[in-house]
């Protein structure tokens, strides 16, 4: 399969590309995903999108850099926000090729930990990442709303890391400093 790879800013995406964006999101998460707009709680900063040689996006995947607190000591992530790929194009190695891109993306850049949250971890862990246990804390969005409704404090399943800095992640309390992704 050829795939082009692009990084999109969020705030120079068209009005064409984001009704592409927001057909492949519903489409991939049609339960649940807002019909309105092309983020869940907050826009990413910035994604890379997967098109195939007919230029169709068939995959994608938001990117969020922030600060995070770990057990008291700030660490930079990077956080993987929507991924995604169309339903005709899994399997096919597009999600593979996203990680890969976000990975190169993070060579070399003031970057400690990429993390994401997922029920699908046996893919995760093919591409490097691994699943960790924290006590995490984080201000809770109601995503219909876009309201804030308080704190959330819990220890969090279905969170997985991949090291890309110097920085050994360790378990304990994090604070999310924002939003749960």
């Amino acid at each position: 399969m050829t795939l082009k790879i692009e990084k999109v800013f969020e705030y120079d995406i068209s009005t064409e590309l984001q009704a592409s964006i927001q057909t492949l999101l519903i489409d991939s998460f049609p339960d649940i995903y807002p019909k309105d707009r092309i983020y869940f709680k907050q826009l990413p900063h910035f994604r890379f999108l997967a098109l195939n040689q007919e230029n169709q996006l068939i995959g994608h995947v938001g990117l969020e850099y922030r600060v995070m607190n770990l057990n008291g000591k700030p660490v930079r992530i990077l956080g993987v926000i929507d991924f995604c790929v169309s339903q005709n194009s899994r399997s096919q190695g597009v999600g593979s090729k996203l990680l890969l891109e976000v990975d190169q993306f993070s060579e070399g850049r003031n970057i400690d930990f990429i993390l994401l949250f997922t029920d699908k971890t046996n893919f995760y862990l093919k591409n490097g990442y691994k699943p960790v246990k924290n006590k995490c804390k984080w201000m809770k969005i109601n995503y219909e709303t876009q309201t804030t409704n308080g704190i959330g404090h819990e220890e969090v399943d279905q969170l997985m890391i991949k090291e890309v800095g110097k920085t050994a992640w360790s378990e304990g309390d994090l604070d999310f400093l924002g939003y749960f992704y």
